[in-house]
C-alpha cells in the first residue's frame, strides 16, 4: 500500500484573496525556559486544504460535523483537465469516474455553473480540486450554491502535483468544529501497489 499526502502546509499555503492572514502564535518555549512548546492558531476555516460543507453557500446546508463520515472515505478518481469545465465535459467523464472525484488541474481548473448542475444530478458525493476554489473567480457563488443544493461536499486547495490519473482510496476526513460551514483536513490517498492484493 503507498499512501500519497495530498495536503497542503496550513501555515504556508497563501490563503483565497480577501481571507485574513494565517498566524502562529508561541505561547510557551522551551528555548524561553518555559515549562513545555505551546501554540495558537488564528486562521481561516478555509485555509490549506479543507472541506466546504453545504452550508458554506447554503444556509440550510449542512455544517461539517454533520456530514456523514463516509463522504470523506472511500473510492476516487482523479482526472487531469484544464480550463473552465462544462456540462457537457462532465456529462463524458462522469460515466467513467468514481463517487468522489479529484480534479488535477495545476491550480486553474474549475467547475462552470452548468459543470455544476451535471454533478448535482449525479451519484458524485465529493469534489475535489487542487485549486484555491472549485469555482472560477467571476463565478464564485454559483457553482458552489448548486454543489451546496445536493448536499455535494467540496474539497479544496489539494496538492496532487504528483498524482497520476486513476483509482484510488481517498481519505479526507475534516476537523470536527460543530456547526461551522468549514473546516481543514489532512487528506491522503491510499494506492494498491500493482502485483498486491
Amino acid at each position: 500500500m503507498i499512501i500519497h499526502d495530498i495536503s497542503r502546509d496550513t501555515l504556508t499555503t497563501p490563503v483565497y484573496d480577501g481571507d485574513p492572514a494565517t498566524e502562529v502564535n508561541y505561547l510557551q518555549r522551551l528555548g524561553d525556559m518555559d515549562e513545555c512548546n505551546l501554540s495558537a492558531v488564528s486562521m481561516s476555516t478555509h485555509a490549506g486544504t479543507h472541506i466546504d460543507a453545504p452550508l458554506h453557500f447554503w444556509d440550510e446546508g449542512s455544517p461539517v460535523d454533520d456530514i456523514r463520515l463516509n463522504t470523506f472515505y472511500g473510492k476516487c478518481t482523479v482526472v487531469t483537465v484544464e480550463g473552465i469545465l462544462t456540462g457537457d465535459d462532465l456529462d463524458r467523464m462522469l460515466p467513467y469516474c468514481r463517487r468522489r472525484l479529484l480534479i488535477r488541474g495545476h491550480g486553474n481548473t474549475f467547475l462552470s455553473h452548468s459543470a455544476a448542475i451535471v454533478l448535482a444530478e449525479s451519484k458524485v458525493v465529493l469534489v475535489g480540486t487542487d485549486a484555491d476554489s472549485i469555482a472560477p473567480p467571476f463565478d464564485e457563488a454559483r457553482p458552489h450554491r448548486e454543489l451546496a443544493r445536493a448536499g455535494i461536499v467540496v474539497l479544496e486547495n489539494l496538492d496532487l502535483e504528483d498524482i497520476h490519473d486513476g483509482e484510488y482510496d481517498l481519505c479526507a476526513f475534516p476537523v470536527r468544529l460543530g456547526g461551522l460551514e468549514a473546516a481543514p483536513c489532512r487528506a491522503i490517498l491510499l494506492e494498491m501497489e500493482k502485483g498486491l492484493h
